[in-house]
């Protein structure tokens, strides 16, 4: 059976209400949890949310991104219907028919669906041709733009799918905004779980990963750690009409080490000797683990490993099915058992790992003073 408190967490982090750039909703759900764990809380200027627990002289950073893909309109109809932009990264089919919540300039909520033309009206051959993005509009039973204006909708207003967390069989669960608020659950988890560490450790809920890995790099470049961590959903298409090599992961098997990935940004290959730590502790501390190769897609890891002088890093990552879906579907175990690897692994970081990664000088140059007067 899932653990009940945990799978309440991830509950509430999924229902919450948070796409890119309008995270305050789930950082308030972030700051409520890390206060009886963190000996200093701090949000940045762009809203990230960090949590320091005191350690030793060195420094890691764990990122969860908090924010979800989303919707921002950028019409609003005669007829009051709205017309929008996608934030972040949608399929169009998943859109079609679904349900939709958005939020007003002054903090209020508007329910409404996602429509397209009507099969019985599209010229013929074209029924089943999946629509663009431009196509679709919100119905949220305006009669007019001035009805929109009235119910405080226009141009700006953001939104998300309104969907429900649903537990499926055994350890199986479903809903909107797992990716990544099962990351965020997993570092909450890990914080609160969290004895004592050699390094001072910065748990960073992130914003706007979605739109291109943005609060990462704030974050990394305030606090340089010697190492990070990442935490993400990553691909399990272990499902009908998927050869094996393309699964990536699968859900039951436990959480994912990440070898490399790739997204606009190019191949990302997860520090060796981060990763070697984590699979060293894994099997030390019997998790399962799977390795992770996804060609396709970024972590908060690529925005950090880059910044100011390098920063070692790897993304543990959370198998889950039908990611950047309303009905995104994981195990609660590889949750729970991504959160003792994260644990163990900050646990464990000893005097000879942050030597391992640390910078090496070679050979030092000495120029001598002449003494010729």
């Amino acid at each position: 059976m899932p653990d009940l408190q945990f799978t309440d967490l991830l509950r509430e982090l999924s229902e919450a209400f948070g796409p890119s750039g309008h995270e305050e909703e789930i950082r308030e759900i972030v700051l409520r949890e890390m206060r009886p764990y963190a000996d200093e809380i701090r949000v940045d200027k762009w809203g990230n949310a960090v949590g320091v627990r005191r350690g030793g002289k060195h420094t890691a950073m764990v990122a969860a991104h908090m924010d979800e893909i989303g919707l921002l309109v950028d019409r609003v109809e005669e007829n009051g219907f709205l017309r929008f932009r996608g934030i972040g990264g949608w399929n169009e089919v998943t859109l079609v028919g679904q349900r939709a919540v958005l939020r007003t300039q002054d903090g209020k909520y508007v329910k409404g669906v996602i429509g397209g033309r009507p099969p019985h009206v599209t010229p013929q051959g074209k029924e089943r041709e999946a629509p663009e993005l431009k196509e679709l509009f919100i119905d949220a039973g305006f009669r007019s733009a001035a009805d929109a204006e009235k119910a405080g909708v226009t141009v700006g207003a953001v939104g998300v799918l309104d969907r429900k967390f649903e537990q499926l069989a055994g350890d199986t669960v479903t809903g909107k905004a797992f990716d990544n608020r099962v990351g965020v659950a997993v570092m909450l988890w890990a914080m609160r779980k969290l004895k004592r560490s050699e390094a001072t450790v910065y748990f960073v809920a992130t914003v706007q990963e979605e739109v291109g890995l943005r609060g990462a790099q704030v974050s990394a470049d305030a606090i340089n750690p010697d190492f990070a961590i990442a935490l993400d959903t990553t691909i399990a298409a272990d499902v009908p009409g998927v050869p094996d090599r393309d699964r990536v992961t699968s859900l039951g098997k436990g959480p994912a080490i990440k070898v490399a990935d790739g997204g606009r940004g190019g191949l990302f290959i997860a520090h060796p000797k981060v990763n070697e730590h984590l699979r060293s502790v894994a099997s030390r501390e019997g998790i399962p683990f799977q390795l992770e190769v996804l060609i396709g897609g970024s972590t908060d890891a690529q925005a950090i490993a880059f910044r100011r002088s390098g920063i070692p890093s790897t993304t543990i990552s959370i198998p889950t099915r039908y990611v950047h879906s309303p009905v995104e579907v994981l195990s609660v175990s590889d949750a729970l058992n991504a959160a003792h690897l994260l644990r163990a692994s900050l646990e464990s970081a000893d005097e000879a790992f942050f030597e391992g990664i640390s910078e090496k000088v070679i050979k030092r140059f000495f120029a001598l003073r002449s003494t010729v007067p």
